[in-house]
């Protein structure tokens, strides 16, 4: 804090005495600042330690003064820079000359003037990076890049049949943006675009193609972006190989589509893309299908599923008739008209077989009928015999067991008779048969 002069008016009063400045910086207060030239000092100090850098970037501004070169230096993936200064007798001994947008390669050590308290950089050296470095460098990061798996298809995203909106990422009113725009109209009539301008090349081409990748992986209706550019040198499509970006694109959650140039033309874009187009009409092709082609496609994919139908209704009709026309549903009554004509057939065999037996029953009865009708004392009867038995039914068999006089019956083949003996004598013929006396059976009888 500063103090207060005491005293009379006019003359010097007297002033504290001021403490002894602080060793560091660390050890600076409020009560015990530092003066602008102890800092500037400290500092130029400090920056004089630094040795010699070698330090890559490209020329943004470049100003030609007859003792010096001023020039603006700018990082290739950052938008940071610094200000360089060329003595003549450095400048003088450049094996190429120094133009805005060259990329260099400087070497440098870091001055503070002390005068304007300005920090610059004072070049010892400048080299311009050929082609063929800025091939060996590129080939490096891809080979770097590639063992770390960023080029793996396995990490590759599929692409939307049809997306809902398409994200775009290229240069304003650019002859890419307009091939996208029109070649994907032309295709699907009704695609959507989102559109976001961005440098696409140049120092400030990285910056904001991430910024704007940022955005519209974030934007929840983006389906599929596309970065697009046309074609130039390979200084051009530098930006589009910057390892910032590539690393970007591979954690960017929706699909990416390469349109960078020529089919020439390979940045590392492409190959950590999910899709490479080989120019921007080809990224229009891809994203979006031809509705023509898809309405072709419906047709054809309509006339052969009808023609498949009908093949199958026809199929099912022939079957359908195969089967109506078995006997079994042509005529239906055919199993029972069937099984009836062999219920009758068994009802008449069984009928037959029956009769057959009853029939051979019948004739074996009749045998034994017969057999017992020729052993029956009524067949002897039949022939013209007679038995005769007395009153109480006892045979008469001789003339002995009848008196003169007594009651006999008389059976007969038809009838019966009642007689009275008249006569019981012995029959001489019986006795010529050998049967012992005979009795007379043709005695005179009587009818009651």
């Amino acid at each position: 804090m500063a103090q207060r002069i005491s005293g009379t008016p006019g003359t010097l009063g007297d002033q504290p005495e001021r403490p002894p400045a602080a060793a560091t910086a660390a050890d600076t207060s409020a009560d015990n600042p530092w003066p602008v030239s102890l800092l500037a000092h400290k500092m130029k100090a400090y920056i004089d330690r630094m040795s010699t850098v070698w330090v890559e970037g490209q020329i943004i501004e470049l100003s030609n003064r007859a003792n010096a070169s001023y020039l603006t230096l700018h990082d290739t993936t950052e938008d940071i820079s610094l200000p360089v200064q060329i003595w003549r007798n450095v400048r003088d001994r450049l094996d190429a000359q120094l133009t805005e947008g060259s990329r260099v390669v400087v070497q440098a050590k870091a001055n503070y003037w002390l005068a304007k308290g300005r920090l610059t950089m004072q070049a010892y050296d400048v080299r311009a990076v050929g082609l063929g470095e800025l091939l060996a460098r590129l080939e490096q990061l891809k080979q770097m890049l590639g063992a770390e798996g960023l080029f793996d298809p396995a990490h590759k995203k599929p692409l939307p049949f049809l997306p809902s909106r398409v994200g775009l990422i290229t240069g304003h009113d650019s002859d890419a943006m307009k091939d996208v725009l029109r070649n994907a109209t032309l295709r699907w009539p009704a695609v959507a675009f989102e559109v976001r301008n961005a440098a696409t090349q140049g120092t400030n081409a990285v910056p904001q193609v991430m910024a704007a990748l940022e955005e519209l992986d974030a934007h929840p209706d983006v389906d599929v972006i596309v970065i697009a550019r046309g074609g130039g040198s390979l200084e051009d499509l530098l930006p589009f190989s910057n390892e910032a970006l590539v690393r970007a694109v591979h954690a960017a959650s929706t699909p990416v589509v390469s349109a960078i140039g020529h089919e020439a033309d390979r940045p590392l874009l492409d190959d950590v893309a999910d899709m490479r187009a080989s120019t921007p009409t080809d990224a229009a092709k891809r994203i979006v299908p031809d509705v023509a082609e898809e309405q072709m496609g419906i047709l054809q994919a309509r006339a052969s599923l009808n023609g498949a139908l009908d093949r199958l209704l026809q199929s099912e009709a022939r079957a359908l008739a195969d089967v109506r026309g078995r006997p079994v549903l042509a005529q239906p009554e055919t199993m029972i008209t069937g099984r009836e004509q062999d219920v009758s057939t068994l009802r008449a065999r069984s009928w037959q077989a029956q009769a057959g037996l009853v029939g051979r029953a019948a004739a074996e009865i009749e045998h034994l009928r017969t057999q017992v009708r020729s052993l029956s004392p009524l067949n002897t009867l039949a022939r013209g015999y007679a038995v005769v038995q007395t009153e109480d039914g006892a045979a008469v068999r001789s003339h002995e067991q009848v008196d003169a006089g007594d009651r006999i019956s008389i059976k007969l083949a038809s009838g019966r008779l009642t007689a009275q003996v008249d006569d019981s004598s012995p029959d001489p013929q019986s006795r010529d048969l050998g049967d012992g006396p005979r009795q007379n059976t043709d005695d005179s009888t009587s009818k009651e």
